[in-house]
């Protein structure tokens, strides 16, 4: 008799844990880590003071280009970007000025060495472009010669 009790004490304690729903849960985190890209569109420049762009009487020669545009992204807020020559001491002029940007504003045209200048002030978190413009300089009585630059882009806090 004691076989009966016992079978129906664990159905009953089976049939009641089947009713039960259980529950669980887990944390689930999302992180977005700072992005900052930048992308020059075209390859070489290259700015040829000639005979062509120099004015009679003037010492001073110069040339402008404006085929290059910069794009960049960033999803961090008071953003700027910076620009900077691979040259210590250039023995021409460079100059670089940010034309028409979609987002932020252009600083004063640069004049390129080694040490970071503003380019782009107040990005924020913005996908954008602009058109760069280039300006050589030479005085004729520098003679000639040629400055290679590597020009670095350089997005940072303002």
């Amino acid at each position: 008799m004691k076989t009966p009790i016992i079978i129906a004490l664990v159905l009953t304690g089976f049939s009641t844990s089947m009713a039960q729903f259980g529950t669980a849960n887990h944390d689930v985190t999302v992180q977005v880590a700072t992005i900052t890209v930048l992308q020059v569109s075209a390859g070489s420049v290259t700015l040829n003071i000639a005979s062509s762009s120099a004015v009679a009487g003037q010492d001073i020669m110069s040339v402008s280009d404006q085929s290059t545009s910069l794009l960049w992204g960033t999803n961090s807020s008071s953003q700027k970007i910076t620009i900077n020559s691979s040259l210590v001491a250039p023995t021409f002029t460079l100059k670089a000025l940010a034309l028409n940007p979609t987002q932020g504003l252009s600083a004063a045209e640069a004049t390129l060495n080694s040490t970071p200048v503003d380019f782009l002030l107040n990005i924020g978190r913005s996908l954008g472009s602009c058109s760069i413009q280039y300006t050589g300089m030479a005085l004729a009585s520098q003679g000639t010669g040629t400055d290679s630059h590597t020009i670095t882009f350089t997005i940072q806090t303002q």
